[in-house]
């Protein structure tokens, strides 16, 4: 009987750097140690930079296919799209699934153990009231992490969820987390994934699928915002600002540190198969970039005095706004948000793409915005400073190598090194003996 499979998705961690640390200081690493004893795989994605997103490869590691295969390019899109996914392709063999958060997935399943899906994809969770409270409160927390503003019913359904699904052995972790990010902002990042972590497991106990899936992207975070401060990641010379991060800090360690723990916790609680993977990866970006975000989305669109129906915050800089069926309308908004300039005649959204009842954009001004900073819009200037929340300075940029790590079983079907990362849908599909289970029950010709 195949046994059991969880696959753990740490989003773009760069194992070549974790492997720095471990080295360095072997004593504080056993769980990683012993990862790194497993089968292992690199494997590949799109060649061209613009392709190189989460959203993308995680698409094509579900999927099967290639970015030119599936065609989704924004985090969200899968929805609009009818792809088989890994999920409901295992599902549909007679097997049972759940999923946390897997990044750009739509929820297909017919009866799913659980599904919680992630904060930036509009697909329902399953049919507990529960789960569909914590999709809309981490949904919402992530979302305005940048403004760090939170609704009183966000807080209660967060704090009830704690209480609901943290492990006690993690408590002390809990708190220490939540302290530090009082100074850290980064520690953010791990309470949520050392949250989804302990919900993972209490849910995988409880409902037992045959197939599990949880996605953490603190690493990806951190490495986007902090690269610049680790001494193992080869930034050649560039550092970030101390008002910033300062030097004695090293949050690329923290996050290690806050894996090995959170892995640990799955190998000692887990009788399973598990695969590790990544989608892609990142490397350090020698560039000076800033990232903001605005705060009210809503309230700065309707300065613009053009008709729309809804606003949809998207990860970071993007958003969608949503017009409605009428090609004037989606033109008159495009126009109008590339039109905006910053004072010093950069645009503030350099990205807008037009679709058939809604605009995708992206806050593209790459610059720090000061409280001098400023747009005209309708010929009245408007500050910027009060308008936006910084995000971050840019430290870590897309690079296609992706890791992934096998345990014994489910390794005598992992994919070919530098294989494209969509293989590893052909990996679990194997596994489970799909092919054979579904020409059996007459469902493939």
């Amino acid at each position: 009987m195949t046994r059991k499979l969880l696959l753990i998705e740490l989003n773009e961690l760069n194992f070549d750097v974790v492997k720095k640390y471990v080295r360095a200081q072997p004593d504080l690493f056993p769980t990683f140690q012993r990862i790194f004893s497993w089968q292992s795989r690199q494997t590949s994605s799109e060649n061209e930079y613009n392709h190189l997103e989460p959203w993308i490869q995680w698409v094509s590691a579900h999927t099967g296919k290639t970015y030119k295969e599936h065609g989704v390019f924004r985090l969200g899109d899968i929805v609009k799209s009818d792809h088989l996914q890994i999920f409901e392709h295992v599902e549909s063999a007679g097997y049972t699934v759940g999923a946390i958060s897997p990044m750009n997935t739509k929820n297909n399943l017919v009866n799913p153990r659980y599904f919680i899906p992630d904060p930036w994809t509009e697909t329902p969770a399953d049919k507990s009231w529960w789960h569909s409270k914590i999709s809309g409160a981490i949904s919402q927390a992530v979302n305005d992490n940048a403004s760090a503003r939170l609704g009183f019913a966000t807080l209660v359904i967060l704090l009830f969820a704690l209480m609901k699904f943290a492990r006690l052995s993690n408590y002390i972790n809990y708190i220490g987390f939540f302290v530090k990010s009082v100074s850290k902002s980064w520690y953010k990042s791990l309470f949520l994934d050392l949250f989804l972590s302990d919900l993972n497991l209490h849910l995988m106990k409880k409902h037992n699928p045959d197939f599990a899936v949880v996605f953490f992207n603190a690493g990806a975070h951190i490495q986007h915002h902090y690269f610049h401060n680790s001494p193992h990641a080869n930034s050649d010379g560039f550092s970030n600002p101390g008002w910033y991060c300062h030097s004695t800090h090293d949050p690329v360690k923290d996050m290690v540190a806050a894996y090995e723990s959170i892995l640990s916790d799955a190998l000692k609680n887990t009788d399973r198969e598990i695969i590790i993977a990544t989608g892609l990866t990142q490397r350090p970006y020698k560039q000076s970039k800033f990232y903001y975000r605005l705060n009210d989305h809503d309230h700065f669109l309707r300065l613009l005095g053009q008709p729309f129906v809804s606003v949809t915050p998207l990860m970071t800089r993007d958003f969608v706004v949503h017009v409605g069926y009428d090609p004037k309308a989606v033109d008159r908004m495009a126009d109008s948000l590339s039109q905006i300039m910053v004072d010093d005649g950069t645009p503030l959204f350099n990205e807008v793409e037009k679709r058939a009842d809604s605009l995708f954009v992206s806050l593209t001004y790459p610059k720090e915005i000061i409280q001098d900073t400023y747009i005209i819009l309708n010929k009245e200037k408007i500050f910027l400073y009060d308008m936006v929340s910084f995000v971050a300075v840019k430290n870590g940029m897309h690079d296609s190598l992706g890791f992934s790590y096998f345990t014994e079983e489910i390794a005598k079907f992992a994919p070919a090194d530098r294989a494209h990362v969509s293989n590893l849908y052909n990996c679990v599909s194997t596994y489970f003996e799909i092919q054979d289970r579904m020409v059996k029950k007459g469902s493939l010709q």
